[in-house]
């Protein structure tokens, strides 16, 4: 057939057009976000200070949601790391304390009270709340007046003494006390031992090296210990537990390569962190340093040690020890810049003690020593 009627790739409708505009109505959306505001003036910043105006929508949610808090009868979920408004509540909870005696129900009825402020701790650290779990670690920080946020009780706990005890002090301090399920509870704590109760805190407030110092100094027989690069949480809080134990009186570490006081160096301490002031250093060298002119004889324990423990002199004056690192002891500045290196006898071939195990060995013999007089 003649023609180009059986061309199916001819072009059969016009040139498309120039796309049409919005006609400024999404002029806005060209404009750039400005610029990043600094830490403290994000209100949804960790490091916000609180002393800022909030943003018209982040007020409005905060709003929202003290209305369906107070309606449900239940902690709000908002508030600001580092600003007044610092309570914090859990989604599927039921609230109990200074709420509970407001509606004159619940199963652990609380009386209000205002909160207690924190202790001369200073110097918080920059992670977030932190959750202390066990009876006793719980128990322990209420007794000392630990600033709290939040009481957690798994549903169908047993009751005893302490968990009475807990409850009362979480109530008569306002701090409000939420029942969740057990299997809540496990997700919060990653599968961590919790003994059906939780206490959320601020994080841990160290105190000033120097005012460690001093008021050591203040005692009779000062005892300090520092730890030299221990990274286990655990023998930290061990370790803290046997300078309770053993009449310490502070412990001090570095801020960085160490393990600082976590929720399981408060379970592992068993509360002693609450009684026991702990310290972060930048340089643990000049630190030890620091305490030698002031009167310590900083002793580092070593397997290799010349001075043999159970005749150690200078136990029953001004002493530090200082605890090395779960694998390789003490480094080599640190062990240069203590007094006296000291071992441990032992009656078999172990090649050398766990870091908290040393530390309480030594703390015990420094403790004989200075209650007998030898």
């Amino acid at each position: 057939m003649p023609g180009n009627s059986q061309n199916f790739s001819k072009r059969t409708t016009s040139k498309k057009g120039a796309s049409v505009g919005s006609g400024g109505k999404n002029r806005s959306g060209l404009k750039g976000r400005g610029k990043t505001l600094p830490a403290d003036e994000r209100p949804w910043h960790k490091g916000y200070s609180g002393t800022e105006k909030l943003p018209d929508k982040t007020a409005r949610k905060q709003e929202k949601e003290r209305r369906a808090a107070a309606a449900e009868g239940r902690a709000p979920k908002v508030g600001v790391p580092g600003s007044k408004d610092t309570t914090w509540g859990r989604g599927g909870g039921r609230a109990y304390g200074k709420q509970a005696a407001q509606r004159g129900g619940g199963k652990f009825p609380g009386r209000g009270g205002p909160r207690v402020a924190p202790g001369r701790r200073s110097n918080p650290t920059k992670e977030g709340p932190e959750l202390l779990l066990g009876r006793n670690p719980v128990v322990e920080a209420l007794r000392a007046a630990v600033p709290a946020t939040a009481l957690y009780v798994a549903q169908g706990i047993d009751i005893d003494d302490r968990i009475n005890e807990i409850v009362r002090t979480a109530g008569d301090r306002g701090i409000p006390i939420l029942e969740i399920g057990r299997n809540e509870l496990d997700r919060m704590t990653g599968g961590v031992l919790h003994q059906g109760i939780g206490l959320q805190v601020p994080p841990f407030a160290y105190e000033d090296f120097d005012d460690l110092v001093a008021a050591a100094l203040e005692q009779t027989a000062p005892l300090l210990v520092a730890l030299d690069g221990v990274t286990d949480p655990r023998n930290v809080g061990a370790v803290i537990r046997s300078v309770a134990a053993f009449g310490g009186h502070g412990v001090f570490m570095t801020e960085r390569r160490a393990a600082g006081i976590t929720a399981t160096a408060w379970r592992t301490s068993a509360g002693a962190a609450a009684r026991v002031p702990v310290s972060q250093v930048v340089n643990l060298t000049r630190a030890i340093k620091t305490a030698q002119q002031a009167g310590f004889t900083a002793i580092g324990l070593d397997a290799d040690g010349d001075t043999d423990l159970y005749n150690l002199e200078a136990a029953v004056g001004p002493l530090l020890v200082v605890v090395g690192s779960e694998g390789r002891g003490l480094s080599r500045l640190v062990g240069e810049t203590c007094d006296l290196r000291v071992s441990i006898p032992m009656a078999s071939d172990v090649e050398s003690l766990n870091a908290s195990v040393a530390a309480a060995v030594t703390l015990a013999e420094v403790a004989r020593r200075r209650t007998h007089g030898e």
